[in-house]
């Protein structure tokens, strides 16, 4: 069976649903990405010269794949040994393999993989493709290919193989068509160019622009030996720290004239700083951990109610839960499922922690095994024992059980005795 390589030569394709069948979109293909308004070609490799992009996806990424991921029996925490989750492929580590799974999704907004079977016929291994040698299609049903799916995979000499769900593992990301997902870079290229070509126009601003803090007038026409002495005299007599504030003494008619930099040169960095924040907007990252923080608090209980939420709402529905809903679908057994280990992302300040697992033990919610089970440390003998107050009884299991008052009503026999 051949395998495919991860990054040689990109055989592109419009297999991107967000990409119209027009002259213009041949064209991009052809041309090897997506030309934006700024005249800066975007493609899903040339974004990460971005340094908003690279930050955005280096920590989506990188975050994702450093999570423990465990298979676990549905419904419950107990876990459950896997051959194939958390040794996927024979070279890279679990780790570098679910990384790269992301920044595909990132970058080109699918994922995919292909599986090896051993033998007996159980999946053993995953090869990752790059996205850029795929298209997918959707075809009627049938017994053998009941998802309708047909990817066709360019290999490294050319050739093209057709398969199915069977042999490719494909995590799409936000799509609209249920075949594929949409290439997040193609739908903010015209914001991701803006920012490259803000950056290039800074560079050469600097290296080719006229940087010069000022010029020296004179009335009469210096040759090349006089200039260099007037400047030569400039510098040592009436620049420099030492020479701040002193009086400047000028013969010949000359005069000095300063040089500021033009508004519309210096508005570059403000233009920088605004894709920034856009950026963080497509990717869902708060600012300040894309080192974004004049408009974020710097104060750790914000910073910690920001990361909090980023896990929330963005890190684990929209990247998370997909993979271990795929996962779970076609690399466990059933009665098997994929959980990610979001805790340590959870876990506020030692205080708070001490607060929350204080009380969690006194209702007898956690045992000490469970709290050290979430601090990363070893159980105890004994540990697993759970606890509840001693004042505390249960409450009446029916409506017909008769609550006990302080002035019971009188017994009427006991009355007439």
């Amino acid at each position: 069976m051949t395998l495919f390589r991860l990054n040689e030569r990109r055989d592109l394709n419009l297999e991107n649903p967000g990409v119209p069948l027009s002259a213009v979109a041949t064209a991009d293909w052809l041309f090897g990405g997506r030309r934006s308004v700024a005249g800066v070609d975007v493609t899903e490799t040339s974004a990460l010269g971005s340094s908003a992009v690279y930050r955005g996806v280096s920590l989506i990424s990188g975050v994702a794949a450093a999570l423990p991921l465990n298979t676990v029996k549905t419904g419950s925490f107990d876990k459950v040994a896997s051959i194939l989750v958390g040794n996927e492929h024979p070279e890279m580590t679990s780790l570098e393999f679910w990384r790269l799974s992301y920044v595909h999704r990132l970058l080109w907004g699918n994922f995919y993989a292909q599986k090896i079977y051993d033998i007996g016929g159980q999946l053993r291994w995953l090869y990752p493709i790059s996205p850029d040698r795929v298209k997918v299609a959707r075809i009627k049903p049938s017994a053998g290919n009941p998802g309708g799916k047909l990817f066709t995979v360019r290999d490294d000499a050319g050739q093209v193989h057709v398969r199915t769900s069977r042999d490719i593992f494909h995590i799409p990301g936000l799509g609209y068509d249920g075949v594929t997902g949409v290439s997040p870079i193609r739908i903010m290229a015209t914001t991701v160019g803006f920012g490259m070509a803000a950056e290039e126009y800074g560079a050469r601003l600097f290296a080719n622009g006229t940087m010069l803090s000022g010029v020296l007038q004179t009335e009469q026409r210096l040759d090349p030996d006089q200039a260099d002495a007037l400047k030569k005299r400039w510098r040592e007599k009436l620049t420099g720290l030492q020479n701040a504030h002193d009086v400047a003494i000028l013969d010949s008619g000359a005069k000095f004239s300063p040089m500021t930099m033009p508004n519309v040169d210096a508005q570059f960095v403000e233009s920088r700083q605004f894709q920034v924040s856009e950026l963080t907007r497509f990717l869902g990252v708060p600012p300040f951990l894309m080192f974004e923080m004049q408009k974020s608090t710097s104060w750790g209980t914000g910073l910690e109610q920001q990361a909090t939420g980023w896990v929330i709402f963005d890190l684990h529905p929209n990247w998370l839960a997909p993979t271990e809903a795929r996962v779970t679908k076609e690399l466990t057994q059933p009665g098997v499922s994929a959980s990610y280990d979001v805790r340590g992302l959870m876990r506020g300040d030692s205080k708070a922690r001490a607060e929350y697992f204080t009380a969690m033990w006194n209702t007898g919610a956690f045992s000490s095994n469970d709290i050290r089970r979430v601090e990363g440390e070893p159980p105890i003998e004994g540990g697993d024992v759970y606890h509840t107050p001693l004042n505390m009884a249960p409450a009446p299991k029916s409506a017909d059980t008769q609550p006990v008052t302080d002035n019971p009503e009188p017994d009427p026999e006991g009355a007439d005795e």
